[in-house]
């Protein structure tokens, strides 16, 4: 038996699996510390549940708590930025773009050396043992013992990230060190971003790994434990402690993996209603689709593997106006149980919209008798436009395709909607996120660029895969299951025709 626990702004959902059958599942609030939540999740589970601690053979957790940190500006930690591409890039030094509330809780601490390579292998320029040197010395003087590396198309050849980090860690022992080609993608700034943001997030990741790890050891539980990334895919424990970043968008990701589960439906659209928002994504062959556009994350622009999703402001929570034709973005969230009318509170908000049209029994019904019909009719009217507009806004070639309502809030669709083929409701479908939490598998990915008149076509593609399957197999994947997922080939402009990006995933079972 395995436990899903998906911890979101609002709820936090657990499950009990045993294969394919739901067990048992909860939906509590999500605690101010997290941690006290998950342990309340655990408590409910295992008793409706039935089972013994010992039954349980694994914990996978997805969690917000590094999106946050990130965007409220909290749990930062300084960072030193060291960028290998010189004479190249001086123009453009690291975080430049960077929103100033941010660059200055990390701390602008940049240095640029010599050195790095071109995508065809050859050196930009050769690495001045001097320079680095010079630069350990004012870490040292600065205090800063967390360190981003990122080398010009360092994904083609790591090793002068891995030189520098090197002599880093023989002067400073207990320095914390992300080198940027661990996240795979190309691009030296937002890979750099990308290395930056996980850095900062460094010494947060091991109190709130250990917080996890603390609250299922009271709870009994010493089976293995992983963490959701934003691919669909898993994370070990330890792996997450160093890779907190690659959690951002966990959430989304797994409500999709979820309703694929939940459904048996590959390709479908899939909305995820919430309290304060409904997330609507694409699945494709039982992933979500990744997005191909930069990612902000918190103001950051980065190249994180992202699921493509469409968030709009229509939640459980979500606030109507009085005559019924505005809803949301504004929502009362998790306080909805003090604040909607259904609950004693004096907000109007989407929930009691739909005690009062009779679909629904939530709360104390007699609260809303006194809005007005004219009302109601009109913000279920409004919930409706709003959900088929912003699915269609998703479809893949605006092809006609089944849509999966999951989430707590899914309530909110009592009708039809024009732009689905076919609409789902699966059973705990309430839970999707934690369910899809708990059927992840183990993934890794790798980027190249490849000329195809050098190295023929599937030596090139075997390579990058091994790559792949070398990075899923360090976090947690039994290499026996390894399989491919997706193979992506983009021919490059402007270069050699035969230059190819090519980016290959695997997923494999948990080792």
């Amino acid at each position: 038996m395995r436990i899903g626990i998906d911890v979101g702004g609002t709820h936090t959902d657990a499950v009990i699996l045993s294969g394919d059958e739901v067990i048992a599942a909860t939906k509590a609030l999500t605690s101010s510390d997290v941690v006290s939540g998950i342990t309340e999740a655990l408590d409910t589970l295992m008793k409706d549940g039935g089972v013994k601690q010992s039954q349980i053979d694994k914990v996978m957790i997805g969690t917000t708590q590094f999106t946050n940190a990130i965007i409220e500006r909290r749990e930062l930690s300084p960072v030193a930025a060291v960028r290998i591409g010189l004479p190249s890039g001086q123009g453009l030094p690291p975080m430049i773009d960077w929103p100033e509330d941010i660059a200055s809780a990390i701390g602008r601490h940049h240095y640029l050396l010599h050195g790095g390579y071109l995508y065809d292998g050859w050196p930009v320029a050769d690495m001045d043992d001097r320079e680095i040197d010079a630069m350990i010395g004012e870490l040292l003087a600065s205090k800063v013992k967390n360190v981003a590396i990122a080398a010009a198309f360092s994904p083609m050849n790591a090793d002068p990230e891995k030189y520098v980090a090197e002599k880093i860690l023989k002067a400073i022992p207990d320095a914390k060190i992300t080198l940027s080609h661990n996240f795979g993608r190309l691009g030296i700034m937002e890979r750099e971003n990308a290395a930056i943001l996980n850095t900062t997030l460094l010494p947060f990741a091991e109190k709130v790994i250990s917080s996890f790890l603390q609250a299922l050891t009271n709870r009994g539980l010493t089976c293995p434990v992983y963490i959701s990334q934003n691919d669909g895919t898993l994370m070990s424990a330890d792996f997450v402690s160093a890779y907190p970043a690659l959690t951002f968008a966990s959430g989304p990701t797994n409500s999709l993996r979820g309703a694929y589960k939940l459904t048996g439906l590959k390709d479908a659209i899939v909305v995820d209603i919430g309290g304060t928002t409904s997330d609507i994504g694409v699945l494709q062959g039982g992933f979500p689709r990744e997005s191909n556009t930069v990612i902000e994350i918190g103001g950051v622009r980065t190249n994180f593997r992202m699921p493509d999703i469409l968030a709009i402001g229509l939640g459980g929570g979500s606030i109507v106006s009085s005559d019924g034709h505005v809803i949301g973005p504004q929502s009362v969230g998790h306080r909805l149980v003090n604040e909607g009318l259904v609950f004693g509170g004096g907000t109007l908000t989407t929930t009691d919209i739909i005690v009062a049209s009779g679909v629904a029994d939530i709360g104390d019904a007699s609260n809303v008798g006194h809005v007005q019909k004219s009302v109601v009719e009109q913000a279920v009217t409004r919930m409706h436009q709003m959900l088929d507009q912003n699915i269609e806004m998703m479809k893949p070639g605006g092809k006609a395709m089944p849509v999966i309502l999951v989430g707590g809030g899914s309530v909110l669709v009592t009708g039809g909607l024009q732009a689905a083929s076919a609409i789902h409701r699966p059973e705990n479908a309430g839970v999707a996120n934690a369910i899809g939490a708990a059927i992840a598998q183990i993934g890794g990915e790798s980027e190249r660029l490849v000329s195809y008149r050098e190295v023929p076509r599937d030596d090139a593609i075997a390579k990058v895969k091994q790559a792949a399957t070398q990075r899923a197999v360090k976090a947690g994947a039994d290499p026996a299951t390894i399989r491919t997922v997706d193979i992506e080939e983009t021919t490059v402009p402007y270069m050699d025709e035969s230059t190819t990006r090519v980016r290959v995933k695997v997923i494999g079972e948990i080792a």
